[in-house]
């Protein structure tokens, strides 16, 4: 027969053995994908926003011609592009003041394209847009956090953790914050990569300026100091398994 402090002493260490469990589901992203489906994919244009900053090239057959409007004044353009305003404008050599704001970048080139043609600019004109200071944040558990640039005119929100390293191993993976401000307003979702339900959602792709933040797991909050760690734990139960062998005797 088993002793009553033996007893005590197996049920604490299947305790601590339970509490440090984490089973697949809890590790591994997408478990629901189906290897036989095959998912329509939604592609998604940014809109211009506010600060970012524009890089606008204007060609046609007449270089000559077409150079004057890629002219870099100082008092209307930075040093790699044009801001847009607060009141979400910019200002071209020429062309003049121009409402870009909620513009995609491909708006905005048809936009300067029949501009020029139908105030008499350049005949056969072609526009180049691109976003240059496009960024995101990636805070928390992730191998290598901070502020990322990035080149192409989307990247998926699978991207944006590549650039960070992937999540480390403290990482939660059901509960990703995902931060954007859009339209003058901010809203906060959460995605479960565990899932991927979240692939047909408008976080799929990330935006310009989002922040990502990756809450650490059960483990990782265990060992910060806000809960025993494991070490004092083990201390505790030492202290109490003396105890009752003593008192047990």
């Amino acid at each position: 027969m088993i002793q009553p402090q033996k007893k005590i002493l197996i049920l604490i260490v299947g305790l601590l053995l339970l509490s440090s469990c984490a089973s697949k589901k809890d590790v591994l992203y997408f478990n629901d994908i189906n290897l036989k489906e095959q998912d329509e994919t939604v592609f998604s244009d940014g809109k211009i926003q506010a600060n970012d900053i524009l890089s606008i090239v204007i060609s046609s057959s007449s270089p000559e011609l077409a150079s004057i409007y890629n002219t870099n004044q100082p008092a209307l353009s930075t040093i790699n592009g044009y801001l847009v305003t607060i009141e979400g404008a910019i200002t071209l050599p020429i062309l003049g003041k121009i409402k870009v704001k909620d513009l995609t970048l491909l708006e905005l080139e048809n936009l300067l394209v029949q501009k020029l043609i139908a105030e008499n600019h350049l005949s056969n004109a072609t526009v180049t847009v691109r976003l240059t200071n496009a960024k995101f944040t990636i805070l928390g558990e992730v191998k290598n956090p901070g502020t990322f640039t990035f080149n192409e005119q989307n990247i998926s929100l699978l991207q944006a953790l590549g650039y960070a390293g992937d999540l480390t191993i403290n990482g939660q993976r059901q509960d990703v914050l995902i931060i954007r401000e859009e339209n003058n307003k901010r809203t906060y979702t959460t995605i479960d990569l565990t899932s991927k339900k979240w692939f047909d959602s408008p976080y799929y792709y990330i935006k310009p300026n989002d922040v990502i933040y990756v809450n650490p797991n059960g483990p990782k909050v265990t060992t910060s100091g806000y809960v025993p760690n494991l070490t004092n734990l083990l201390a505790v139960v030492s202290i109490a398994i003396t105890t009752v062998i003593l008192l047990t005797k």
